[in-house]
């Protein structure tokens, strides 16, 4: 069975964007480069904030459609996607790519 694997790439951190408009928050983000998720259409795989996952999943589910090629050739590999999570103070690149 086909899943995607979900690759933690980059994790950057604007501190000044922090300090000047973001409310502070308890726990805002656990995610390390090299870590690595597993997603076989069917659950959020745990441990991959729920944020993270919404900006994914749409991306992950046509690849286990068979339906890459994103943006008409984007990607070298078309069973892949380079994407980043929603949050503007810590956002965080994932390489999404189709596996056995």
């Amino acid at each position: 069975m086909k899943k995607v694997k979900i690759t933690v790439m980059k994790a950057a951190r604007y501190d000044d964007l922090i300090e000047k408009y973001e409310n502070p928050i308890p726990h805002p983000c656990d995610i390390n480069p090299g870590q690595v998720f597993f997603f076989d259409g069917k659950q959020k795989p745990e441990g991959l904030c729920e944020s993270a996952f919404e900006t994914l999943a749409p991306f992950a589910l046509s690849l286990l459609r068979g339906e890459g090629n994103f943006f008409d050739g984007w990607m070298k590999d078309a069973n892949s996607a380079m994407l980043s999570c929603n949050d503007g103070f810590r956002p965080v690149t994932f390489y999404l790519e189709l596996v056995d």
